[in-house]
């Protein structure tokens, strides 16, 4: 959700859309997804005729033709609403945790229709890598960032937004922040970690839950305080087709729950729902999966921006940058 980005999404979703070049599927059974961020275990249980079509960028996805879109939440809620339409699936979005109400409105006020079905979240997290030191001062929260020790190992977020949610807005402590900044690209910030480059790297929980099982080497804190939260949504174009509901009910099986479990994917399901499944990890993993619903509202999510907002975030951002 960078900053400049989010004033380009829109023309780029209104650009005039062609086929997929790649294949002559019927769009109108046709689910687009960036590939890597959609559940491979989910997506081969499309209804017979359907298919997945795997992207490489969000703005490919919200220019294809495809009957439904998986976009994250900062994408979604950029797209002109003339654009999408609702889902039809009032039924499957009512046994969603309370919580992900906003998110399904794309942040609209409350009566407003659902025009995304938010199928995924993930808090923001510290990952250290051989800093069991770190990790044992948890209780600190985002403060660890500022730990002279990381001066130079620390990756932080590529959106400067997100980055700036971690410590507050104001100016002393970003600019702290920012002159430990050893790189912004949390999408490659995993090999500089694991490659000891880094020390430190702040990333969506999901990303980093498939490797905590084979790599003692990392520990993860996720604040009390709470953390930013980063979503997945399902969303329907204006010539897209409903949902498919039987599909999306199988959210709820346990053995899809499971598997979306062990590659970090986290539906808003009440922690009723997951706590069954949830609970067959190892205690560290299952504690991160299932933190609880105190400190889930202690979480928020980053609703888009009005373009003053964008502005004076920018000159924030701008204004902390390590002097030469």
């Amino acid at each position: 959700r960078q900053l400049l980005r989010l004033g380009l999404i829109s023309g780029a979703a209104v650009a005039a859309p062609g086929l997929l070049a790649s294949c002559q599927r019927d769009k109108d059974q046709l689910l687009a997804a960036v590939e890597g961020q959609f559940p491979q275990a989910w997506s081969q249980q499309l209804p017979g005729g359907w298919q997945t079509s795997w992207l490489g960028e969000p703005e490919a996805v919200a220019r294809s033709k495809a009957a439904l879109w998986s976009l994250s939440d900062g994408w979604a809620s950029a797209l002109p609403r003339q654009q999408i339409r609702p889902l039809g699936v009032d039924a499957e979005l009512q046994r969603l945790a309370p919580w992900a109400g906003p998110v399904s409105r794309l942040f609209a006020p409350e009566g407003s229709p659902a025009l995304a079905f938010p199928w995924a979240f993930s808090p923001w997290v510290l990952v250290l890598r051989n800093r069991p030191d770190l990790a044992q001062r948890r209780a600190e929260g985002w403060q660890l960032l500022l730990d002279p020790s990381l001066k130079g190992q620390l990756v932080l977020p590529s959106s400067p937004r997100v980055a700036m949610a971690l410590l507050g807005h104001g100016l002393e402590p970003l600019m702290a922040l920012r002159r430990q900044a050893l790189a912004y690209d949390e999408r490659h910030g995993l090999n500089l970690l694991l490659s000891g480059e880094a020390q430190a790297l702040v990333t969506p929980l999901q990303r980093v839950i498939p490797l905590l099982r084979r790599d003692q080497r990392l520990q993860v804190v996720l604040p009390a305080s709470g953390a930013p939260l980063t979503w997945q949504l399902l969303v329907r174009p204006a010539a897209g087709a409903p949902l498919p509901a039987a599909w999306i009910q199988k959210l709820w099986d346990r053995s899809l729950l499971e598997s979306l479990l062990l590659k970090g994917w986290v539906p808003p399901l009440p922690q009723a729902d997951l706590a069954p499944v949830a609970r067959r990890f190892p205690e560290s993993i299952s504690a991160l999966l299932l933190p609880g619903d105190g400190l889930l509202q202690r979480c928020w999510s980053l609703p888009p921006l009005s373009v003053p907002q964008q502005l004076a975030q920018q000159n924030l951002w701008d204004a902390a940058a390590p002097r030469p």
